[in-house]
C-alpha cells in the first residue's frame, strides 16, 4: 500500500490517490450536512483543560486523553529515538480533541436557542488507543461530524433520517453495513472508571466486515445541554445528537473490499453526485 498510504506508529501520510477520495467521501458527508440546514464551522484542534473538566472528559475517557504541554527551560535536546520524559514538561493547559463534536458544545455554552440548529465540522482527532492498526485504528484521524441541539424529538428524528441514509449510500459504495450498538467496554455498566454510558446512553455504530466501526450515531441526551448551559426557548436544557464519519476508516473499508482502485472512485463519484 506503499504508493497510496504509508501508516506508523498510528500517523498516516495518505498519497493524493487517498486525499481525492477523502474529499469526495467528505463532499457526500458535507451535501448533507447542508440538506439539513447544517451551519459550517471550524474549530482548534486543542480544548483546555478548563473546559474538558466541566465536560467531565477526564472522568468519562481518562484512556483516551491526549494532552498538550510546554518544554521546561531550558530544554535540552533528547536522545536520538527516545521519548521526552515526563520531568521535562511543565502543566497541561489544553488536550488534543478527541472528537469532533466537543468544541460545537462549548462553542454554544450558555446560548439560548430559538429552534433546533445543526452545526457541522471536521476535525483532526487524536486518542491514546492500546494498539495502531493501519488505516483502520490511528492515533491521529480525521472525523466529519453533523451536530444536532433542540429538543430531544427534533434530535432524534434528525438521527434516525441519518441510519437509512448512510446504510444506501455504503451500499451503493459496494459496502455492507450493519448497524449495531456500541459495545465498548467504557460503555459497559459497572467498574471502577467513570462510565461512558454516562455521556453516551444511546450509540449505533455503522460496522463494516464484522469489526470496522466507520461511522456512529449518538444521542446525549440533555447532557451537554446541561453542562454547557443550553437552552430551549422554555428554559429547560437541549439536547443533542451527532452523526459521526471517520474519514479513513470509510477508505479502509473501500480498499478492503474493491481490489481496484478505479472501481472505487467510480462508485464514490456516482454515489456521491
Amino acid at each position: 500500500m506503499s504508493d497510496l498510504y504509508t501508516a506508523r506508529g498510528g500517523l498516516v501520510a495518505l498519497g493524493p490517490e487517498l486525499v481525492r477520495l477523502m474529499d469526495l467521501l467528505d463532499g457526500r458527508f458535507q451535501g448533507w450536512a447542508r440538506e439539513c440546514g447544517a451551519t459550517a464551522m471550524a474549530f482548534p484542534t486543542v480544548i483546555s483543560t478548563a473546559d474538558l473538566t466541566s465536560i467531565d472528559y477526564f472522568d468519562n475517557f481518562p484512556q483516551l486523553a491526549l494532552m498538550t504541554a510546554p518544554l521546561k527551560l531550558p530544554a535540552e535536546r533528547p536522545e536520538a529515538g527516545a521519548a521526552l520524559p515526563a520531568d521535562r514538561l511543565g502543566d497541561s493547559g489544553y488536550g488534543l480533541v478527541s472528537a469532533a463534536c466537543y468544541n460545537v458544545y462549548l462553542h454554544h455554552r450558555s446560548a439560548t436557542l430559538a429552534g433546533p440548529r445543526s452545526v457541522t465540522t471536521v476535525a483532526k482527532c487524536f486518542r491514546n488507543e492500546d494498539h495502531y492498526d493501519g488505516l483502520r485504528r490511528l492515533h491521529g484521524f480525521t472525523m466529519r461530524e453533523i451536530v444536532f441541539l433542540g429538543s430531544r424529538e427534533a434530535v432524534l428524528d434528525q438521527l434516525a433520517a441519518f441510519r437509512p441514509k448512510v446504510v444506501r449510500f455504503a451500499a451503493r459504495l459496494g459496502l455492507d453495513l450493519a448497524v449495531r450498538p456500541a459495545s465498548d467496554p467504557f460503555f459497559e455498566k459497572g467498574g471502577g472508571r467513570a462510565l461512558m454510558a454516562q455521556l453516551f446512553p444511546v450509540k449505533e455504530e455503522f460496522v463494516h466486515g464484522g469489526n470496522l466501526a466507520i461511522g456512529s450515531l449518538n444521542f446525549h441526551r440533555n447532557f451537554f445541554g446541561e453542562r454547557c448551559g443550553i437552552s430551549l426557548a422554555d428554559g429547560g436544557p437541549a439536547c443533542t445528537g451527532c452523526v459521526a464519519f471517520g474519514l479513513e476508516r470509510w477508505i479502509a473499508a473501500l480498499l478492503e473490499t474493491h481490489a481496484n482502485t478505479d472501481d472505487i472512485f467510480d462508485r464514490v463519484a456516482e454515489a456521491a453526485s
